[in-house]
């Protein structure tokens, strides 16, 4: 087992020492895991495929929502309500 003490900057990077990261290219993706007070780095192109995918989607899913809360923070140029949303007031359709 390899150990090694580094730092966090203040933008929160921290640089793997040279010596543990021979095997890791750059710009590959690392899985971080948080365990309580301990942190897991894992190559993500060491993972099995279904559970890679889980995790790229989980990402994806978290972009889209932080990309949602912040369109929802702009402010609008005028109120919208149901009834200004094309087919009247929109929810069903006219022959329900």
């Amino acid at each position: 087992m390899d150990v090694a003490i580094t730092r966090m900057s203040s933008k929160g990077q921290i640089v793997i020492p040279a010596s543990m990261r021979e095997n890791i290219p750059e710009g590959e993706k690392l899985l971080i895991i948080r365990d309580g007070e301990r942190y897991i780095l894992k190559p993500l192109a060491g993972l099995e495929p279904a559970l890679k995918e889980d995790l790229l989607f989980a990402e994806k899913t978290e972009q889209a929502f932080e990309e949602t809360i912040k369109a929802r923070l702009r402010k609008r140029p005028h109120p919208v309500s149901v009834t200004s949303l094309p087919h009247g007031n929109g929810c069903l359709p006219s022959s329900f």
